[in-house]
């Protein structure tokens, strides 16, 4: 130790700064390693967590079947979640009924839209959603043509 004191006082203060910078950034990398391989764990810990959950789930639904019941099936994915059977998104399938015409109110497209299927309960939410990707244009309140 004591020569790695005078190995100290020997540096200027330049190079003590230098030296105290680098061993700030040896800290600051091993913290960010640490955080890193805690990071990977909790993600195993969470995927192993995910795997019993649906097992246990699949038990539990089997043991409601066999006793006559019905389960609710699983869902897809985001795409299909509402709007029945039917290829597309809303979005997707709401701009082609708005495309039929030159133009649409609100009640029309709604109307359309419940013939075909389609879960019209955030209807003016997607809408609003389209006109703001650029999808669709509104020339007056409550009317939509194409874009």
């Amino acid at each position: 130790m004591s020569a790695e004191k005078k190995k100290f006082d020997d540096l200027s203060a330049e190079e003590l700064y230098a030296l105290a910078r680098e061993r700030e950034q040896q800290e600051e990398e091993r913290k960010e390693q640490e955080i890193k391989e805690k990071r990977v764990a909790l993600k195993a810990e969470r995927k192993q967590m995910l795997a019993r959950h649906r097992k246990e789930l699949a038990e539990l639904d089997r043991q409601i079947r066999d006793m006559g019941g019905s389960v609710p099936r699983a869902r897809a994915g985001g795409a299909r979640r509402r709007g029945g059977s039917g290829a597309g998104t809303i979005s997707q399938r709401l701009c082609e009924i708005v495309a039929t015409q030159p133009e649409m109110t609100v009640s029309e497209i709604r109307d359309q839209a419940e013939s075909a299927g389609i879960d019209t309960k955030n209807i003016s939410q997607t809408l609003a959603y389209l006109k703001r990707q650029g999808r669709l244009a509104s020339p007056r309140r409550g009317v939509y043509t194409s874009a």
